[in-house]
């Protein structure tokens, strides 16, 4: 099958009709209690409330069939959501067209505190193998956490600190097979209590080689003559095998909890180690490690008119080391960050409840060039942040309202004395670009939201929520300059940027009652002064003619929309569904945003009964020639079957699980438009894959 998408107002026309034809099927045939939403501070989960902020919860079987390893692989195909690939080692998730510090990743509620959102093959540091429960979050519940977030905010729940006590050992373990790429993982989870402590202990180990792809790595073939940066034409033969693709993993986590009546205190501590090949034409690898500690203590109507308060930190010290194809060290990233929460929840008050709190965050950024032992890319940067915020949410009648708002003052402080190269060692053509200005920068950011969701009718909804979200300039969006492997870039900063503001309108509706349910939204989001990088057309010969791309801003806008009918879904017997999503970025004085997911139909059916489970899910991947002018193309589109099939037999105490997982089953050649032209073009994702494994839970 080969079809072009158009993005045209009949298009729009389209999928907006389509939205109100999944929301009037009449047949509903339950009847649902409506009270008050209930806050939880690890984020908005859904519960049939209807609650009018869209988000997704994965937990449970569906997380399992799903989990990959890597954070941007296990959401790739939700609602909504792509990813960028760099392989099997890193993928981090594209949220509505946005990626990077656009998309802030939690772990427990608190920052990942990784270098993930400077560069897409900068793995996230958070293990997925005992992962609990992933939640995704936007609107006034995304206030909580961050006001950058303009894509939408990730929590990675893994519950390390036990906030109940267990009655006895509990715990699961999981092995599993895969054949694409020979990987083998294992993992194992232990709660038990211990006197007045409740403590936890898991530990997970992936081993994966090389993967195999359908054809040739390179788009169109060896002979494509890709020259993503001038007068550098790049041809590679592979074929089979994709070098540089593989990823090892091992972690470890450790808590301990002391468990009241009226709360609990915890500590976690976190080791985890991973290497990971980057398939870009030269190919290289990277050694990442990251030791984290978690502190949690939460009291249960400690005061008059509150219903708990919460204090939460984490302190991470994360390191990876960037290796040429030949195994040489060349650069090395240091992060260490900190930060402190806390949290009051407030009882019901005028018909609402909410959450105020404070945040403090500070970190230290390095990059070294081992050769030189001088900066790299970044020079050192160091960044604080302190915040209050407010999320309210409340029932009033027939309507369901929340409101937001989160007020934040940023500072961003490079080492003054860090030499750069002079601008002539650079030997750039035609014209010459020269290093940015380590002034520190100051930024007061107030972001807000408000929304509602009016019951038109038992089980029908229709939401309207507004969104503004301010974001200040990263370290690398200021100071940059210098060469970037992984992207085959000339990166240079901008000290003059100015605070990013994202202004986002959405209309949604819903079904949320009987057999056949349906939900769908459209939206736009309109930014004043979008940071991006320009590729300028001039090029560094002293770094293999790298593309010069300079950190620029400008108004721009993403409009979309993605909607869902389902049919007895996660029920007894037989369920299916039907979605599709499609947005589109473009700059205000014209052209296409880089670097834009492409839209998407897809199909699931699912059948589960006495133990039995199983689904098939089919998706159409439209191809995507919207691309920024500098941006090669168009990426290809393609047909994405995946299916799963388990058991499960309760023998004993111990709930055993079987289960296969076929991923790719056309074994299609699968390249996402997310992903910098460094690495989409040379390099697809898996082909055709069977996983096998075994669950035990007790």
């Amino acid at each position: 099958m080969n079809m072009n998408y158009r993005f045209t107002q009949l298009s729009c026309n389209r999928l907006i009709a389509l939205a109100c034809v999944l929301l009037m099927n009449p047949a509903w045939s339950q009847n649902q209690a409506e009270s008050l939403p209930q806050l939880d501070v690890t984020g908005v989960r859904e519960g049939g409330q209807g609650f009018l902020s869209p988000n997704k919860v994965l937990a449970g079987d569906e997380l399992q069939n799903k989990l990959s390893g890597t954070l941007g692989a296990t959401l790739a195909n939700e609602l909504g959501i792509s990813a960028t690939g760099y392989g099997a080692g890193s993928s981090r998730p594209v949220i509505r067209g946005l990626d990077g510090a656009r998309v802030q990743i939690l772990q427990n509620g608190l920052s990942v505190g990784d270098v993930s959102s400077i560069s897409p093959d900068h793995a996230v540091a958070s293990p997925m193998q005992n992962t609990h429960q992933i939640e995704i979050l936007r609107g006034a519940s995304a206030l909580l956490y961050g006001s950058g977030s303009s894509g939408g905010l990730v929590n990675v729940v893994n519950d390390r600190i036990v906030t109940s006590m267990p009655d006895a050992v509990s715990g699961a373990l999981n092995t599993s097979y895969e054949t694409v790429n020979q990987g083998k993982t294992a993992n194992i989870e232990l709660d038990a209590p211990a006197g007045p402590l409740a403590l936890h202990f898991d530990s997970a180990i992936s081993n994966s080689n090389n993967y195999r792809i359908p054809g040739f790595a390179e788009q169109g073939g060896p002979n494509a003559n890709w020259s993503i940066n001038p007068g550098q034409p790049v041809n590679i033969p592979y074929s089979g095998k994709l070098p540089f693709s593989f990823s090892n993993e091992n972690s470890m986590g450790l808590g301990a909890s002391y468990v009241r009546s009226d709360g609990y205190t915890g500590i976690s501590l976190e080791r985890m180690n991973h290497n990971y090949g980057i398939p870009t034409a030269e190919g290289g690898f990277i050694q990442q490690s990251q030791n984290r500690y978690d502190f949690a203590h939460q009291t249960n109507d400690p005061f008059e008119g509150f219903s708990s308060v919460k204090i939460s930190a984490a302190n991470t010290n994360y390191q990876h080391t960037e290796f040429t194809n030949n195994g040489v060290a060349s650069t090395q990233w240091n992060n260490t960050a900190t930060e402190a929460r806390l949290e009051l929840a407030h009882k019901e008050l005028l018909g609402s409840k909410g959450i105020l709190g404070a945040q403090i965050t500070g970190a230290t950024l390095n990059a070294t060039d081992l050769s030189t032992n001088n900066y790299a890319i970044v020079p050192q940067t160091k960044s604080n942040a302190t915040a209050l915020f407010l999320v309210e949410e409340g029932r009033y009648g027939p309507l369901k309202t929340s409101l937001g708002a989160r007020y934040s003052y940023t500072t961003q402080n490079p080492n003054s004395g860090t030499q750069f190269p002079s601008a002539s060692s650079q030997e750039f053509v035609p014209t010459s670009y020269g290093p940015p200005s380590l002034q520190s920068r100051q930024f007061n950011l107030m972001s807000y939201s408000a929304g509602g969701m009016f019951d038109i009718a038992k089980g029908y909804g229709m939401g309207l929520a507004y969104t503004v979200s301010q974001r200040a300039p990263s370290a690398q969006e200021l100071y940059s300059y210098g060469p970037h492997d992984s992207t085959a870039t000339f990166d240079i900063g901008n000290a003059n940027l100015s605070t990013e503001t994202s202004h986002n309108l959405e209309l949604s509706f819903q079904k949320s009652l009987g057999v056949i349910r349906s939900k769908a939204s459209i939206y736009r989001n309109q930014f004043s002064n979008y940071i991006y990088g320009y590729y300028t057309g001039a090029y560094s010969q002293a770094n293999e003619n790298f593309s010069v791309v300079q950190a620029s801003q400008a108004n721009a806008s993403i409009q979309g929309a993605e909607a869902e009918l389902s049919y007895n879904w996660n029920e007894t017997g037989v369920g299916g569904r039907l979605f599709g999503d499609v947005s589109q970025g473009t700059f205000t004085a014209g052209g296409n945003l880089p670097l834009q997911p492409a839209p998407r139909l897809g199909s699931e059916l699912a059948y589960q009964r006495n133990g039995w489970l199983t689904s098939a899910t089919y998706i159409y991947s439209y191809q995507q020639n919207k691309l920024a002018s500098w941006e090669i193309g168009p990426t290809p589109s393609y047909n994405l079957v995946n299916a799963n099939l388990s058991y499960t037999e309760r023998i004993g105490k111990v709930n055993w699980t079987g289960y296969l997982i076929l991923k790719n089953l056309l074994n299609e050649e699968i390249r996402y438009a997310t992903s910098p032209m460094a690495v989409r073009l040379y390099a697809p994702q898996p082909g055709r894959s069977l996983m096998v494994g075994v669950r035990a839970a007790f």
